[in-house]
This record gives structure tokens, C-alpha cells and sequence, in this order.
């Protein structure tokens, strides 16, 4: 049984709404997942994040694996109950820290040897020991472990991970069939060649996953070549299950991902930015440090119904941060997390009443693709 059912379609693009059908409650698509790496969404408490309406959130495997550890959260009832959180929970196979922990990992058939970055000890993760991780933790959704090579990777070594991956993704479905657990979605590798990409979404979506990933974007490669991976590859995915593009949050890049078909999306930059004084809106960011809000008593955002919007003003806001007050990335990253729901949801109205194509050309227009560049890690 499908756990994506498709509710509206755009007419002129391949942009849809739907919903994921998640045992701690249905998902609409398209769906922003904030990042809480370490079973936390920085500064910002369970309750919150539900007022906000997000019901999926990101949480990684290598690092809860290494602290606190998987089996400790395990014992403690689980990493919803371990870290209060009431909605769904996708976790990270790992495979990303095999391109981010480069200098510290070795990659064999069998999978990756890290050295820790907390201590320099010894870590193996193989495709089983992802699974269990992710059991243990009790993820919703699990990610099947993968190689993420840099986008200036040979063919080569684009291929070698294309390969280990498939290989790995048929052992962690064996080790979930054997062990039980959440749904598992597979990862589509080959960086921006799109023979290379093809191919492997065959292979990949050959398995029974749950769900489609692409993996290796926004990991170096310019704006164009991901959205030329996007617009070949979109179309090609089974409509019959969700499709998630790993590490992408600029604005630009989710409305551009949407269109070719794109349903999930998850990146760090509300918070990150959030905690650094910069505030997302409709026309751009801001950033509240600037000299010249030290006297603006307006709202940070005006117009923005946000907890941050409603009671402070900007001079305010950035008191707070020359100040070096915790309360400024705190408030900061509220608004920046209440906006990102808001845009999501109003890319979802937008899909449902046909206009997706004008209104996202037109906000196109007021934010560029160069504003800000995506990131994976938090």
C-alpha cells in the first residue's frame, strides 16, 4: 500500500499537493522538515514547532548514534518520547557524513568506517547497523544508507557510488524485512550526469521502498546543473510515491523543485540563519544586525503573524544580538521557522487554486536563486 496519495496537480508544471500517510499522522505535501541533527530543533521546544503546523521533523542517525547512543534512547522509550515530540520522524541514514566527514571515514563494500569527531574512535556503520540505528530510534520513516561523493567527483567514483549504493540499499531492505522497523526510502545518486542519474533512479525505484530520495544535490554543484538533475529527473520518479530532495532550503530551489515534481524537503537554514540575525520574508531576507535598525521600531517582519513579529520590533531584535542575548537567535529562528510554514502552506494553496506557475515566477522575481546557498549540516 502506497503511503502517498496525490490530492491536486498544477497544469502547468509537474508541482502536486498530497499527503503522506504516517503512523503519528498525515503529512500535506509539499513538506518542509526542519533539522534537529541532535533530536533538537535548536532553541525551540516541541509545542512550538506543532503550533506551527510541521508534523515531520529531521533527526540524524550518525550523530544520536555516537551521543547520547541509539540503544540509551532506545531504553529512555524512544526518540519521539526522548525528545517530546508528538509527530513524525525521518531520520538520516549517515550517508551524508560520508561526504561531510571525508578526511575521517573509509568506504569498503561492506560500508563506512568513521573515526568519530567527538573522540576519534572507530565507528563502522553498514546498511544493517543503519537500520537498527534507525529502529532503535524508532524513526517513522528510515533513510537507506548511501555514498554522497562531492559534485567534482570523476565518473569513476560516481559510478562506485552508485554501485555501493544499490548494493547497500538492497541490504537495508533485507536487514528491515529481518528486523521490522519504519518505512524505508531508497536514495538516487550520480551527481549531474544525467545518463548516471537515470540509471540509477532504475535501479533504485526497481526496490519496494516507500519512497524515492535524491541524494547529491547541494553539495557544491552550481544552480544550474541541479536544477537540469531536477527538471530530467522529476518526471521520471513513480508518481505513485513521494519524492525527496535531500538538504534543499533556499526558497528558490524548493519552488524550483516543486515544479519538476519535488514533495519533501529538509535543510537548516531557518535555524542556522536564524541564530547568525538573518530573517526570511516575501521580498528577501533581513539582516536584523544592521546599524541601521538600532533606533527602527517597527516589527521585524511587518505584516508576519509570527510570536516574534506580534510583540517585538527590530531595534529590539538586534539589542538582543549586539548584546550577545541568547533571546535574539532564539526569536530570530521562531519567526524564521513560522515563515518557512507558511510558505510551504502557501505553496500548497497555490498548487490547489491553479495559479503555482505565475505566483512562483512572480516571487521568483523579488528573491533570486543567488541569495543564499543550502546547506546539509546544522
Amino acid at each position: 500500500m502506497s503511503i502517498f496519495v496525490e490530492t491536486q496537480r498544477d497544469t502547468a508544471s509537474r508541482a502536486r499537493c498530497g499527503k503522506l500517510l504516517l503512523g503519528r499522522g498525515e503529512v500535506p505535501t509539499p513538506a518542509f522538515m526542519p533539522v534537529g541533527t541532535a533530536a533538537s530543533i535548536k532553541g525551540v521546544e516541541a509545542e512550538t514547532l506543532e503550533h506551527f503546523g510541521y508534523r515531520l521533523l529531521l533527526c540524524n542517525t550518525y550523530h544520536l548514534a555516537l551521543r547520547p547512543g541509539a540503544e540509551l534512547i532506545a531504553q529512555l522509550g524512544g526518540l519521539h518520547r526522548f525528545m517530546g515530540w508528538e509527530g513524525n520522524i525521518l531520520t538520516d541514514s549517515g550517508g551524508y557524513q560520508v561526504f561531510s566527514l571525508a578526511a575521517l571515514r573509509k568506504i569498503t563494500e561492506q560500508g563506512v568506517t568513521f573515526r568519530s569527531h567527538l573522540d576519534g574512535s572507530l565507528v563502522e556503520l553498514t546498511p544493517e547497523r543503519a537500520v537498527e540505528i534507525q529502529r532503535a530510534l524508532g524513526s517513522d520513516i528510515m533513510m537507506a544508507l548511501d555514498v554522497c561523493p562531492p559534485h567534482d567527483a570523476c565518473p569513476e567514483e560516481q559510478l562506485r557510488a552508485c554501485r555501493l549504493t544499490t548494493a547497500w540499499a538492497e541490504r537495508c531492505l533485507a536487514a528491515r524485512e529481518r528486523m521490522g522497523g519504519g518505512l524505508l526510502f531508497g536514495i538516487i545518486q550520480g551527481g549531474t550526469n544525467l545518463e548516471m542519474r537515470r540509471r540509477h533512479l532504475e535501479q533504485i525505484a526497481a526496490l519496494p521502498f516507500a519512497g524515492l530520495a535524491l541524494g547529491g544535490l547541494s553539495v557544491g554543484e552550481d544552480t544550474s546543473s541541479m536544477y537540469r538533475v531536477l527538471e530530467d529527473i522529476g518526471p521520471l520518479m513513480d508518481p505513485g510515491r513521494p519524492h525527496y530532495l535531500m538538504g534543499v532550503g533556499r526558497m528558490a530551489d524548493i519552488l524550483q523543485a516543486v515544479s519538476c515534481g519535488i514533495d519533501m524537503f529538509d535543510c537548516v537554514l531557518p535555524t542556522r540563519n536564524g541564530r547568525h540575525g538573518q530573517l526570511f520574508t516575501w521580498e528577501g531576507e533581513i539582516n536584523i544586525r544592521k546599524a541601521t535598525f538600532q533606533s527602527d521600531d517597527r516589527s521585524p517582519v511587518e505584516g508576519c503573524r509570527c510570536p516574534t513579529c506580534r510583540r517585538y520590533s527590530r531595534a529590539y531584535l538586534r539589542h538582543l544580538f549586539q548584546a550577545g542575548e541568547m533571546l535574539g537567535p532564539r526569536l530570530a529562528t521562531l519567526h524564521n521557522l513560522f515563515f518557512f510554514a507558511e510558505f510551504m502552506a502557501e505553496i500548497r494553496h497555490q498548487i490547489a487554486s491553479g495559479n503555482f506557475t505565475p505566483w512562483a515566477k512572480a516571487l521568483l522575481s523579488k528573491y533570486p536563486s543567488s541569495s543564499i546557498s543550502s546547506t546539509q549540516s546544522n
